[in-house]
């Protein structure tokens, strides 16, 4: 049984969700002010992995993922380009918003992670905002206030229940630089008054644009069709306000539990460091596949700590991943080249207890993630499922061969890692092989290390011995 450790409860809880066919997850997305970095890429990664082992355990899945397309960091990077560029402040925030809208759906292809199932824009859903706003200040929730909107913080009886803040702390931290159109300091916007030249829309009370955290309550229950998700997921950081006002909003307006599970997910640092331009370690996802080519690195990366921890960068680290990646790659070589090579006289049928170690390591690896996702243990039982193929591939049993690789496979498909392509071997290879096998079985020992030496001189890859016969062995980042 799949349990998740939700937020809202602080427990973990057996996942049960209100359809026991679809799960129904939103997930916070990003921004559109500045190209995406590694810390994005851990978040969209782990809630890809969550979809993934989901439908693994049989659900369908609905996942939504929003992207911000109109915010304060937006307008200012549109007014910097305004300047820059000598154009009118309305043109520079639409070319903004696209150029990082593109960039963020590159920075998907690069990771080879596909999209949500929608990807709403918060500027296409204006008027179902507008909407929500009117019947919270009908219920009283909300009111109006010079053409702003505010939501009554007090008038929300559970308020603080996500993060844990009490309403009496959190008024110290706003009373220094408080809203004078707020009725109350702890009061949030829900719509904001145009400013002089800045982006806007109309609404009943004015030219303005929506705050930030209605769009998430508007979006998620618009395209997920339902006023309760089943997960809500987003980084850690998001907890309080976003997600505490997220919650306060949506369940004043329809009565109901907003979302059943919240999953948050721990920061990333670089060098202990947290992630700025100003100190000159902040990565972009561009930046890291321009670098190491290979986006198996960052995935294996984020596998190494639990979603729920905070993960620390550094080139030590990728260092080890790719060294995992040579041992998962060289376990397709000897699958494949075994399957190349094996014996016609092969026992047909895969002994049971080969079968029983190859469950029992699958069972590991699915009470791993069961176990809230824990994809560090995970990755020690996929591994260890490696190792063992290694051992079988050295073995003249085809369908212990398959089974293993099969297995593999999969919880490869759940991390989003790629399988090594299969690559056929030219004739002269095997030719090769086999001259050296019988210059070893007539104890010609310098004859087989100079016909091993010569091959490994002129291919890419390494020739390896093994119970059922010579294997070849590629290569990996650039080893000689």
């Amino acid at each position: 049984m799949l349990k998740i450790y939700n937020t809202l409860t602080r427990k973990k809880e057996e996942f049960q969700p209100q359809d026991s066919q679809t799960v129904r997850m939103y997930t916070c997305g990003v921004t559109v002010y500045d190209d995406c970095h590694i810390g994005h890429g851990r978040s969209i990664y782990i809630f890809e992995v969550i979809r993934r082992y989901l439908k693994y355990n049989g659900f369908k899945v609905k996942l939504v993922r929003n992207i911000t397309d109109v915010d304060d960091k937006i307008i200012d990077k549109a007014r910097q380009r305004s300047k820059e560029k000598n154009i009118p402040l309305k043109d520079a925030f639409n070319q903004v918003r696209k150029a990082y809208i593109d960039s963020y759906r590159k920075d998907l292809k690069l990771l080879n992670i596909p999209g949500a199932d929608k990807e709403p824009l918060a500027t296409e859903n204006i008027s179902e905002m507008i909407e929500y706003i009117k019947g919270l200040i009908n219920k009283e929730f909300a009111y109006e206030a010079e053409g702003a909107v505010y939501f009554r913080v007090r008038k929300s009886k559970d308020y603080g229940k996500l993060s844990g803040k009490k309403i009496d702390d959190l008024l110290e931290s706003v009373r220094i630089d408080s809203d004078p159109l707020k009725k109350d300091p702890l009061d949030f916007a829900l719509w904001k008054k145009a400013k002089d030249d800045e982006p806007f829309w109309d609404s009943p009370w004015g030219k303005g644009r929506p705050g930030w955290h209605i769009e998430c309550s508007v979006m998620s229950q618009k395209y997920l069709k339902t006023d309760t998700l089943d997960i809500h997921g987003g980084g850690r950081d998001l907890v309080f306000p976003h997600h505490e006002n997220e919650i306060a909003q949506s369940e004043a307006l329809t009565g109901k539990t907003f979302a059943k599970y919240w999953i948050h997910h721990g920061l990333l640092t670089i060098n202990k460091q947290k992630m700025a331009k100003s100190l000159g370690n902040f990565i972009t996802i561009k930046d890291f596949i321009d670098k190491y080519k290979d986006n198996d690195f960052l995935k294996l990366f984020f596998l190494s700590a639990h979603y729920s921890q905070p993960i620390d960068f550094s080139e030590e680290k990728i260092e080890e991943v790719k060294k995992q990646k040579k041992t998962f790659y060289s376990f397709f070589d000897r699958v494949d080249m075994h399957m190349s090579l094996k014996d016609s006289k092969a026992e047909p049928l895969m002994p049971e207890k080969n079968k029983r170690k190859i469950d029992s390591l699958c069972a590991n690896f699915e009470t791993a993630m069961d176990d809230d996702f824990n994809t560090p243990r995970a990755l020690a039982s996929l591994f260890e499922l490696v190792d063992l193929g290694a051992k079988f591939s050295s073995c003249d049993n085809e369908e212990t061969v398959n089974y293993i690789n099969d297995k593999v496979e999969k919880f490869f498909h759940i991390f989003g890692l790629k399988r090594k392509e299969k690559k056929s071997i030219p004739k002269e290879w095997i030719k090769m092989a086999i001259e050296r096998n019988k210059a070893k079985e007539n104890k010609d020992y310098a004859r087989a290390d100079d016909m091993r030496l010569q091959f490994e001189t002129k291919t890419s890859y390494a020739l390896s011995d093994t119970n059922a016969g010579v294997i070849f062995i590629e290569k990996f980042d650039g080893e000689n």
